[in-house]
C-alpha cells in the first residue's frame, strides 16, 4: 500500500474522533499484514473508488462500540441496536468522507460507498492481493483499528469512451 493514503486516514480519524469522544486520540504502532482480515466483534467496511481504490475496514469490541454510540449520540447504549449500529457505521463514514477530500487535495479523488456493517467476531474477508496497513487509534471510549487496503487507481481525468449511436434501420415489410 501506498504510504501517502495513510496520512489523510489518520489525520480524519484524529479530527473527527477527537471531535466525537470530546478527548484525546492516540496512535498504536502501525503494522502492514497480507492475507485475509479476520473481523472483530463489530467492523465497519467501505470502499473507495477511483484515485485510490480498496477497502477500510473499522474494527473494534463491542463495549468499544456501545461506549463510542454512547459518547456520540448522547444516550447510555446496554446493546448494540440499530440507533447505535447506525451511530457506529456514521463514525466510520464520515472519518472516510474526510479522508477522501483529503485525498482529493492531494490528486486522488475517489468516490465511497455506503458503509456495511459486520456484527460478529470470526469473519474472514479476503483483500486479494491487496495488504493492509493496521492503524490502532485509542480514545478514552476505546480503541478502533482501521485496516487500510488500498492502492492508486487508474487517473480519475480520463473520459469514457464514446459509444456509437447505432444506426437505425427499416424492418422489410411483410
Amino acid at each position: 500500500m501506498n504510504v501517502k493514503f495513510l496520512n489523510p486516514f489518520v489525520s480524519a480519524a484524529h479530527e473527527i474522533l477527537s471531535m466525537e469522544m470530546r478527548g484525546d486520540v492516540q496512535r498504536g504502532d502501525l503494522r502492514l499484514e497480507n492475507g485475509p482480515y479476520t473481523t472483530d466483534e463489530i467492523t465497519v467496511i467501505i470502499s473507495l473508488v477511483g484515485g485510490v481504490d480498496g477497502t477500510v475496514f473499522f474494527s473494534m469490541s463491542k463495549d468499544a462500540a456501545l461506549q463510542l454510540a454512547s459518547t456520540m449520540i448522547g444516550e447510555k447504549f446496554e446493546t448494540l441496536d440499530k440507533l447505535a449500529q447506525s451511530g457506529i457505521a456514521e463514525l466510520a463514514n464520515v472519518i472516510t468522507g474526510r479522508a477522501s477530500m483529503k485525498l482529493a487535495e492531494a490528486g486522488f479523488e475517489s468516490n465511497i460507498s455506503t458503509p456495511s456493517l459486520i456484527i460478529g467476531k470470526g469473519a474472514t474477508i479476503s483483500t486479494l492481493d491487496y495488504p493492509r496497513l493496521i492503524v490502532p487509534l485509542i480514545t478514552s471510549n476505546g480503541a478502533t483499528t482501521i485496516h487500510l487496503a488500498l492502492r492508486e487507481g487508474p487517473p480519475t481525468n480520463l473520459k469514457a469512451p464514446q459509444l456509437g449511436v447505432p444506426k437505425a434501420f427499416e424492418l422489410p415489410k411483410p
